[in-house]
């Protein structure tokens, strides 16, 4: 995965970011190497990395010489240079983390409640913030990201039924989150977080398009596209558990019936009385009919299994995909094998989630900037006109 920089001044969060990256995913590396990796001039990256080092995130460091003159400064992430929480929250309770900048888990946390009122789960992140930025008293704590079930913005589906948080319409999350904790605020689906978490910190580093199919109390799925999650226009692109797969199948919450999350998730794995052998061998066909739906789709290099299921559980069902049906990835010249199961578990989740934090503090996305004028675009589209 190639991440560019540009040279235009509106673009220097975003070259912030990418700096950071080089050298979180590279270092110790020297300045005229990330240059050369990222498109900046030398230049460009110097004051970049002086800022970073000013603020304490990244170190700089000069090995011993070794024959004439002086070897050039190498530059690390410092860990310890801050913090981030990462919170995520399902029909089954809470779990929290704090990482440092390295996206290693100093520590976790989970808290048991069911279907929690927005009331009492606030109440409870309050304090396992708490718990949590006590192990490091003194350290500067960036701010928290929380993931929750998707979809956002729907009325038919978001906050329907068992697979998502449930009486959370019309809660201001961000707001919420940050009142709670005290800190800059940030969320995102469940299953975005953990594709971001895989791609920052497990496999999906060794790819640069991949998808995540992510299984949680529902089912999900990101395509990450050059390191970035393909977000839709609503920003609720990849709830592959609502495609209906079965006509005249079970009635899901959301309206139709038969679709894929009522047979492939944690919560129809619930339903089944039999064990998780007998599961798997009963929607095998399901499941591998999905995945070449996702290959005729997004044409990636491999399917990422990931999400809260066990590693056990996800092994069983890449294990039941060697027969896969015929589609665009079923190339000769594969160097990767069509499905592999992530290693990120619940902390991918809960480190995806930190990292929102950890950008929008430090380093906003590029595409952030145009945000609001996309927005203001639509209203002109939907014709709510230009109020002041």
């Amino acid at each position: 995965m190639a991440l560019r920089g540009t040279n235009q001044e509106f673009g220097r969060p975003y070259n912030r970011r990418i700096v950071l990256e080089s050298i979180r995913l590279h270092g110790p590396i020297a300045r005229g190497d990330i240059a050369r990796r990222v498109g900046l001039t030398v230049q460009t990256v110097s004051t970049i990395v002086r800022e970073l080092e000013e603020h304490g995130y990244v170190l700089s460091v000069r090995e011993e010489p070794r024959g004439r003159g002086l070897p050039p400064a190498t530059l690390r992430i410092n860990p310890e240079g801050g913090y981030a929480v990462g919170i995520h929250i399902t029909p089954l309770g809470i779990d929290a983390a704090l990482t440092n900048l390295s996206g290693d888990v100093i520590e976790s946390a989970h808290r048991e409640a069911p279907n929690a009122t927005p009331d009492l789960a606030f109440d409870l992140i309050g304090a396992m913030v708490n718990d949590l930025t006590g192990l490091r008293p003194g350290g500067r704590v960036l701010g928290i990201g929380m993931a929750l079930p998707g979809p956002f913005g729907v009325e038919s589906m978001s906050f329907v039924g068992p697979t998502t948080m449930a009486g959370w319409k019309d809660v201001a999350l961000r707001e919420r989150l940050a009142e709670s904790t005290g800190l800059p605020a940030f969320f995102e689906t469940d299953m975005v977080a953990a594709a971001m978490g895989e791609r920052l910190y497990g496999l999906g580093t060794g790819y640069s398009e991949y998808y995540y199919l992510y299984f949680g109390v529902g089912l999900g799925g990101v395509m990450v596209h050059d390191g970035s999650a393909l977000r839709g226009a609503w920003g609720n692109a990849g709830e592959i558990g609502h495609i209906p797969v079965v006509p005249g199948g079970e009635a899901c919450p959301c309206g139709n019936r038969g679709c894929l999350e009522r047979y492939l998730s944690l919560e129809a794995r619930g339903r089944w009385a039999g064990s998780d052998a007998d599961w798997v061998t009963d929607v095998g066909p399901v499941f591998r009919n999905a995945i070449a739906v996702v290959e005729n789709l997004f044409d990636p290099e491999t399917v990422i299994l990931g999400g809260l299921a066990s590693t056990d559980l996800l092994e069983r069902l890449a294990g039941s995909a060697t027969q896969l049906p015929n589609s665009v990835s079923a190339r000769r010249d594969r160097t990767s094998p069509r499905i592999i199961v992530g290693r990120g578990g619940q902390h991918a989740v809960l480190r995806g989630a930190a990292a929102l934090a950890v950008s929008g503090v430090l380093s906003p996305r590029f595409g952030q900037m145009f945000t609001a004028e996309r927005e203001r675009g639509r209203d002109l589209l939907q014709g709510k006109g230009m109020a002041a």
